[in-house]
């Protein structure tokens, strides 16, 4: 009976082995999730930016409906203009503002998540 004489090959796998990544290298999800300070930092400026578009639009708002009651009082006899302005004359512009903020907040939090993701 012959034998044979070259060896066999055995392949043993295992879990992949962690490559160490380069000093200068970090990962602005693993601050947030850690609750480090410039994590903090990240989340602080997302509310700031978040915050001022909110700001932006009640400001806006204030300005297109504060300034109504003076008119309104101006020109008692009015009743259907006051009726007017308010049913049909501000619900474009507060879609339209509703419409902004909307997009706008999209936008940071699209432009943060660029920025945790992507370094």
């Amino acid at each position: 009976m012959p034998q044979d004489h070259t060896e066999r090959r055995v392949v043993v796998t295992g879990p992949p082995r962690q490559t160490r990544r380069a000093s200068g290298y970090y990962r602005p999800r693993t601050e947030i999730d850690e609750q480090t300070t410039l994590g903090h930092t990240y989340v602080r400026s997302l509310m700031r930016t978040q915050l001022r578009a909110a700001l932006t639009v009640l400001a806006v708002l204030g300005l297109l409906v504060g300034p109504l009651p003076l008119l309104f009082a101006a020109m008692p006899d009015a009743r259907r203009l006051e009726w007017g302005v308010l049913g049909f004359g501000l619900y474009a512009p507060l879609v339209l503002l509703a419409r902004w903020y909307v997009r706008r907040a999209e936008r940071n939090e699209r432009d943060f998540v660029r920025l945790v993701e992507d370094r």
